[in-house]
């Protein structure tokens, strides 16, 4: 069963979430900082991370940076669970590479289900190494964009929707699938979170002889 890792500083929090995910089956280890977090991850490497934004020795956000800075961390799933709630908290997690968000206070059956679709989620991901269409180049291993051979900077979402789309050449993606794929969940302003990203996209893609179309009423399609 997969090896989970809680970073929460509430003890009471902490102990409800191991305990829930321990009757559900999976292995457990909980950390009240991210200093000790980073001393077991040197040793073992978990399938999914339960993050508290706000942690007494580093902020929440800047970890979710460091572990997609690293090549042996940067695909492990991460969920944030916070009291903060603003849009702007939730879209600047999500877009820095986090895979999913619960807000406190939340269910121990959220919980569980979030856990169980992220999980899933990673466990398909199966994708090729190199991706390409025209002038653009994905080196998947490397998590690197090359637009006629120049590198392309992309923040992580950016990249995990281009990804996605050319994964998908010629097929009109939906906006729910998309949402599904690189958000995971429901949080207010998820429609114009994409558009933005879209958007972005197609400003970094002008010079690389593909397009991404709109589908009206129903998504997008790279061709």
């Amino acid at each position: 069963m997969a090896w989970i890792y809680i970073v929460e500083d509430d003890q009471n929090i902490r102990e409800i979430e191991s305990f829930a995910l321990k009757n559900s089956g999976y292995n457990v280890m909980d950390f009240e900082c991210a200093k000790d977090f980073y001393k077991k991850l040197a040793d073992k490497v978990p399938q999914l991370i339960l993050l508290d934004i706000m942690l007494p020795d580093e902020d929440g956000l800047e970890v979710v940076r460091k572990l997609r800075s690293m090549s042996e961390t940067r695909k492990i799933p991460i969920i944030l669970v916070t009291a903060k709630t603003t849009e702007i908290d939730k879209v600047k997690g999500l877009d820095i590479g986090a895979d999913d968000y619960i807000t406190k206070p939340f269910g121990v059956m959220e919980l569980i289900s979030r856990v169980k679709a992220v999980l899933r989620r990673s466990k398909g991901m199966d994708e090729d190494k190199v991706l390409s269409l025209a002038d653009l180049y994905i080196d998947n291993e490397k998590h690197m964009v090359y637009i006629k051979e120049e590198p392309c900077d992309l923040t992580y979402k950016e990249y995990e929707l281009l990804k996605l789309l050319l994964i998908n050449t010629g097929i009109v993606m939906s906006r729910d699938i998309i949402m599904e794929r690189i958000w995971g969940t429901d949080f207010e302003g998820e429609s114009r979170t994409l558009d933005m990203h879209i958007k972005t996209l197609r400003q970094k893609l002008k010079e690389a002889n593909v397009t991404i179309k709109t589908v009206r009423n129903v998504g997008y399609i790279m061709e």
